[in-house]
């Protein structure tokens, strides 16, 4: 009873705002007493709501770690170490990808720990190994974090690539309010930035841009600092990383006309049940699909997945409901495609795409 007490107070989402919301206008986000807030939001989900879910959920029979068996793909890390000219984005899992774009590595919010937890002897346990070892990364230019939860923000992975050859040049792109985390663990380079802000690594640019979520790693943490989603921009390629979002058809329509279209977008599918708890900050795949239309994506790769149980929803459910909403749009499977771990994408060259829009 402890640990679900523990896990209610750092995991339990935002409580519910105060007075009436006004029309969402996804610009900026809220700001109130030092903490965020998503524009339009009316109420958010406390610990009473998480204790509920909890206790629904020893009701239910959830497959554990041990009923899955996803298939891996052997990275060769001399091809990750030379990629070639085309872009490309491999999939280590859940949020992790390694997107290799112009001579630079980045990774989106890197995870190569056994569990998602404060503690390394309680909490989510990885169901599938790193698709890439953290060894056998190629050197890292650049790291986009999405938000500080701890399936998204691990302190060993960052530690540890802090201690690679080179790690102390590596350029963490966090919203506001992480910066002070990641430099008190060494970070030497570390931009802050609001949605819809923009930064520069070495002819990249990276832009913040808004998403339906919340944060909350510490006791009297919550909200005290930003989410954020993530596109960067490279000769011939478009990026987005969409990060943990719920969904909102004016968000990814704006980011779409702000910044789109893009040539490959990163898009979560799992960790969406039950839906009266999840549905504000976590998409189900039907709705993973409307934001690869919404934004313009000419392809998307599945991420938050198949990584660690942190919902009710069985592990591998996620591809098969893309699956069936990717045919009922008259999509071909390429247009969103479920990697394996490990498995890499690769793009066209930028000589080969066409020039990206303004």
């Amino acid at each position: 009873m402890s640990l679900l007490l523990l896990a209610a107070a750092l995991w339990a989402g935002p409580a519910a705002a105060a007075g009436p919301d006004p029309p969402a206008d996804w610009s900026r986000p809220i700001r109130e007493g030092g903490r965020f807030r998503n524009p339009g939001e009316d109420a958010g989900k406390g610990v009473l709501d998480f204790l509920r879910w909890r206790w629904g959920r020893l009701w239910k029979s959830i497959p554990g770690p041990e009923a899955y068996r996803f298939p891996r793909v052997h990275a060769d890390p001399s091809r990750l170490r030379a990629p070639g000219d085309a872009p490309s984005v491999t999939w280590i899992g859940h949020a992790t990808v390694l997107l290799q774009v112009a001579g630079r590595n980045l990774l989106t919010d890197p995870h190569f720990s056994g569990r998602a937890s404060p503690v390394g002897w309680a909490g989510p346990r990885r169901v599938v190994p790193p698709g890439v070892p953290l060894a056998d990364l190629p050197p890292i230019h650049g790291v986009l974090i999405s938000h500080d939860h701890y399936d998204s923000l691990d302190r060993p992975t960052i530690q540890a690539l802090l201690r690679r050859p080179g790690g102390g040049a590596t350029v963490f792109f966090v919203p506001l309010g992480l910066g002070p985390w990641l430099r008190d663990l060494g970070a030497r380079r570390v931009v802050e930035l609001d949605w819809w802000e923009a930064a520069t690594l070495d002819g990249l640019r990276v832009t913040a841009v808004p998403a339906k979520h919340w944060s909350k790693r510490a006791l009297l943490g919550r909200n005290r600092t930003l989410w954020a989603g993530w596109v960067v921009e490279a000769p011939g390629l478009r990026f987005y990383f969409a990060g943990d979002t719920g969904y909102d058809p004016a968000l990814f329509r704006e980011i779409g006309r702000r910044l789109g279209p893009f040539d490959l977008a990163a898009i979560p599918i799992g960790a969406y049940e039950p839906r009266w708890f999840m549905a504000p900050y976590h998409v189900t795949p039907e709705e993973a699909l409307r934001i690869h239309l919404d934004v313009g994506a000419r392809r998307s790769v599945a991420i938050h997945w198949g990584t660690f149980i942190l919902t009710d929803e069985p592990l591998d459910e996620p591809p098969r409901r893309l699956a069936r909403a990717r045919a009922a749009a008259g999509l071909p499977p390429g247009a969103f495609v479920v990697l394996r771990h490990g498995e890499t994408l690769r793009l066209p060259a930028p000589a080969a795409q066409a020039t990206p829009g303004p």
